[in-house]
């Protein structure tokens, strides 16, 4: 009894480490591998690498994510499946990180902003895509100089 009661009398004393949120805002420093959101990244032309193919709403445990495309008809007459809307429920998601690890085009990725807390659910779904955002185009894969060379020779 009195070596428990020596242990807490000790514990009294000692420095505490409690983090005083929010104020310490500014200092505050979050793991980058800690996941709060789940974010599609544009580049400044509003391009995303979404392709719309929806292997991430397929491996989503729960049915966080809903990816809803639109098929559209290319200058050669061939059809292509575009992004229209892509929702994710962050009050439904379990963070397991399972859609960012199979989107083949790396579209989707985790950020670190834990402060998404609310007073009703449906502030909680969100649209990933921005509005008029489209594909980004591929660049055309450079050949190397024997390839070009064989290519110039057959043609």
């Amino acid at each position: 009894m009195l070596s428990g009661l020596s242990i807490t009398w000790k514990e009294l004393w000692t420095k505490k480490v409690t983090r005083q949120y929010p104020e310490n805002r500014d200092t505050l420093v979050i793991s980058e591998r800690f996941r709060a959101e789940l974010v599609m990244p544009h580049d400044e032309n509003n391009e995303h690498a979404c392709t719309a193919c929806g292997i991430c709403q397929i491996n989503c445990p729960n049915g966080t994510i809903n990816v809803i495309s639109r098929t559209t008809e290319t200058e050669d007459g061939k059809k292509k499946k575009e992004l229209d809307r892509y929702v994710y429920n962050l009050g439904t998601c379990t963070f397991c990180n399972l859609c960012v690890i199979t989107c083949p085009s790396d579209a989707i990725v985790f950020s670190n902003n834990f402060e998404n807390a609310t007073f009703t659910r449906n502030k909680l779904v969100k649209q990933l895509n921005h509005e008029g955002s489209r594909l980004r185009e591929k660049k055309p894969i450079k050949k190397a100089g024997n390839e070009a060379e064989k290519d110039s020779q057959t043609a």
